[in-house]
């Protein structure tokens, strides 16, 4: 969806979803770690967390396809409309494949976590594939829009491909505590930055982002490395609403920047 919830809903996920992760691999790194070399029997409780895992990531998928297809300004499964021989909010659809995919990893988690009719390391390909289909659809989600739009999209592809690329080196690099972290922590920066996107792009209150000024897009590369404070009051950012700094006090800083 086109609007704030339509990228908190999955940052709202993402977020959690790197917070468990982070949290699942250090109880498992410590267990490992405490365990004769040789057992790799995994203990009751760790297989129940992957086994609730699986649940909650099949059910936040199929959630983020009913509100993308039934939401009230939603396709409602309805690809193309022969009458005005046009596709029917194909921004969503992208979305709704993006939970598809994640939903299918889902399956297979709760596969491997119920039996061992799968090869070692087939859900992380199945994660690494999520990943990788999420960034291949958002690299052509946001072609013939204003510059920070655009950019602002772009930079949320870092976090997704390096995080693709981090999971499928799991299926060679087994047990690494520090290549899954890593990955834990590309979930936490991509749903954090899914809800940087919803307040630049459709911010609830206050002044809305200029989409078409070059220093904004500085300034959100910046934030994506840096997470600064949010701007008081008197400093300008490139907003369309002026901030309360005289003429005087500009020109000063526009030059100070110059030199």
């Amino acid at each position: 969806m086109a609007n704030f919830g339509g990228h908190a809903i999955p940052g709202t996920f993402f977020l959690f979803y790197g917070f468990w992760l982070t949290v699942k691999y250090i109880l498992q790194h410590y267990w490992r770690r405490n365990q004769p070399k040789g057992r790799h029997i995994m203990p009751t409780f760790l297989k129940r967390m992957e086994q609730f895992e699986a649940g909650i990531v099949i059910f936040a998928s199929f959630v983020g396809i009913m509100v993308e297809q039934f939401v009230e300004s939603g396709p409602h499964a309805h690809l193309y409309d022969k009458g005005q021989n046009s596709w029917v909010k194909l921004m969503n659809w992208q979305h709704s494949t993006m939970y598809l995919f994640f939903g299918i990893f889902g399956i297979v988690l709760a596969v491997v976590t119920a039996s061992k009719s799968l090869p070692v390391g087939v859900d992380r390909l199945a994660l690494s594939i999520a990943l990788f289909v999420e960034g291949f659809l958002f690299y052509y989600h946001v072609h013939n829009r204003p510059i920070l739009d655009a950019h602002i999209h772009s930079l949320l592809l870092v976090a997704v491909f390096v995080g693709s690329a981090s999971t499928m080196l799991e299926l060679f690099i087994r047990d690494n505590i520090i290549l899954e972290l890593f990955g834990g922590c590309m979930f936490i920066l991509q749903g954090s930055w899914f809800y940087q996107v919803a307040f630049v792009l459709f911010p609830p209150s206050g002044p809305v982002w200029d989409l078409t000024l070059h220093d904004n897009i500085m300034f959100i590369t910046m934030c994506f490395l840096t997470r600064p404070l949010k701007p008081g009051r008197d400093v300008e950012i490139g907003m369309r609403i002026a901030s309360s700094k005289t003429s005087s006090q500009k020109a000063l800083l526009e030059e100070s920047d110059e030199e």
